[in-house]
């Protein structure tokens, strides 16, 4: 029988969907409700209004609580612990009165080059051009009027958690890809580098008081406030008072969701974006701008090789096939259409037939590409079957974090397990064997990835409230111990053809670089 005195909601707020899951003391994921949203290109920007996000909140927390009821006969009204995930990075900065200053910009924006270079040659440190002090230290460098107001700045989780609870707080991971981290605190050293460079401006404002305070997977972080509840639920059946557990960014939640925080074990993210996140054992011996390092929920250093495009042309492509099926009167399933051109792909010819494609609908730091320009080629004797054309997307969305993978293997890095989840991998096997021959490495996929990042932050609720003195590591084994994982090991034959692509992708490179230049 349910406990519901035993209930753990967590909400991520991804780069398409807006996700609320509901989980009991097993686990178990027993509610969802979701939100479908777009970013937006303004002003030279990819951003998201602050008023979607909370319309797409309670849109997600009104169909969650509604399933509930149903599936319950009663409301909800109350819940043991709350978790808030989101998209990391990017730049959230606010006034004293809390004002919002600029635009979000979010971490799909490739407009830092020149701050993200400099602060890389200061710390010593590779500093990506998504990461918040990047774009921090390049409206700085731009000139822009607001950053003499600034009072804080923080990430989407963050903004999310203090307007629900009042604190100022974020979690060590989503924390570590605002400003470098050391063990639980922000750098001291790099923290007074950048105000050495920026002194000169005469700031009223100190860099180590505008970032949040950072807390560790298990910490209180505040509760839900009177005003907090009535902006997740306008309902006013939730009641306040509810504890909340540190807001955590979309990898820390992605480590949880694959039990992926122990040393040498690795996971990746694949949907709008694609990232590979392996737990170090030792700090790697060089600083590369094509690998983040940032933290687990505990603190424990990451390995992070962060791809800004994975699915995004997939998707388009498919709303194309739609719109043709459409036109002759036919409608399809979306989930069916997606699964029936991925398994197409599992009979395409070694080589894809000769096809080419770019899935840049934003640039690229991996393959040093500023702008998005999603490109498709083919030679006049190619073989442009469906098959060919489905397996060279998939092969494509994958190609840059091949090429990120190959520095790690380099530095001689050591992997003992990767878990996977996204939405490349909905379609059982394609994806999973198109990553296992990519990475020549066995890749698992459980029943619990489905869910997410949603599903992450909320056991990382039911963790901050767990009667135990276990680690997260210890805690999430426990989480585990039934987990019904898919293994699929790497395939001879596809990781030969996998390699044919690639060397074909390095070198077709070039177009997308004069695509880049001249469109």
């Amino acid at each position: 029988m349910l406990n519901k005195n035993k209930l753990y909601l967590g909400i991520e707020l991804g780069s398409t969907r807006i996700k609320a899951v509901l989980i009991d003391e097993c686990h178990t994921s027993i509610a969802t409700g979701n939100f479908t949203w777009e970013n937006q290109l303004i002003n030279g920007f990819w951003t998201y209004s602050l008023d979607d996000v909370w319309r797409g909140i309670q849109a997600a927390y009104k169909e969650l609580a509604a399933n509930f009821e149903n599936k319950h006969n009663s409301k909800l009204t109350t819940l043991n612990g709350i978790g808030i995930s989101a998209m990391m990075h990017g730049y959230l900065p606010f006034d004293k009165d809390g004002n919002q200053l600029a635009a979000f910009r979010t971490w799909r924006n490739t407009t830092t080059g020149a701050a993200a270079e400099m602060l890389t040659k200061e710390f010593g440190f590779n500093i990506p051009e998504r990461w918040s002090v990047a774009h921090l230290y390049q409206a700085i460098l731009n000139g822009e009027e607001h950053v003499a107001d600034i009072a804080y700045i923080t990430t989407l989780a963050g903004y999310v958690h203090l307007k629900l609870t009042g604190e100022n707080v974020l979690g060590v991971g989503d924390a570590s890809g605002m400003f470098p981290v050391n063990g639980e605190k922000y750098n001291s050293r790099m923290l007074e580098q950048f105000a050495n460079l920026a002194k000169e401006n005469n700031f009223a404002w100190k860099i180590e008081n505008i970032f949040p305070k950072i807390l560790l997977a298990g910490e209180q972080a505040g509760f839900l406030t009177v005003e907090g509840a009535k902006m997740l639920d306008p309902s006013e059946n939730l009641q306040p008072g509810i504890p909340f557990c540190p807001p955590e960014g979309d990898a820390g939640t992605g480590m949880v969701a694959t039990n992926s925080v122990a040393p040498r074990i690795g996971n990746i993210s694949a949907g709008t974006s694609i990232f590979f996140m392996i737990v170090l054992k030792e700090d790697l011996l060089g600083v590369y701008p094509e690998i983040d390092i940032v933290t687990t929920p505990c603190g424990n250093p990451v390995a992070m090789v962060h791809c800004n495009n994975c699915t995004s042309d997939i998707d388009a492509w498919v709303n194309f096939f739609d719109e043709i099926l459409r036109n002759f009167g036919v409608t399809a399933d979306k989930s069916a259409l997606y699964e029936t051109l991925y398994n197409v792909s599992q009979s395409a010819d070694e080589d894809c037939g000769g096809l080419l494609s770019y899935n840049y609908f934003s640039g690229e730091q991996i393959t040093k590409i500023k702008n998005g320009r999603p490109l498709f080629a083919r030679m006049p004797d190619s073989k442009f079957t469906l098959a060919n054309f489905m397996r060279n997307l998939l092969f494509s969305s994958v190609a840059t974090l091949r090429i990120g993978m190959d520095i790690l293997e380099k530095e001689n890095v050591k992997l003992d397990r990767l878990a996977a989840h996204g939405g490349l991998f909905k379609t059982p096997n394609v994806g999973q064997n198109i990553v296992a021959a990519a990475l020549n490495t066995a890749v698992s996929v459980s029943d619990s990835a489905a869910e997410g990042g949603a599903w992450g932050i909320a056991v990382l609720a039911a963790f901050a409230q767990a009667d135990s003195s276990e680690s997260l590591g210890e805690y999430l084994e426990n989480v585990f111990v039934n987990d019904n994982a898919v293994i699929a090991e790497p395939n001879p034959e596809d990781i030969k053809n996998f390699k044919l692509y690639m060397k074909k992708y390095k070198a077709g490179i070039a177009i997308q670089r004069a695509a880049e230049e001249n469109l």
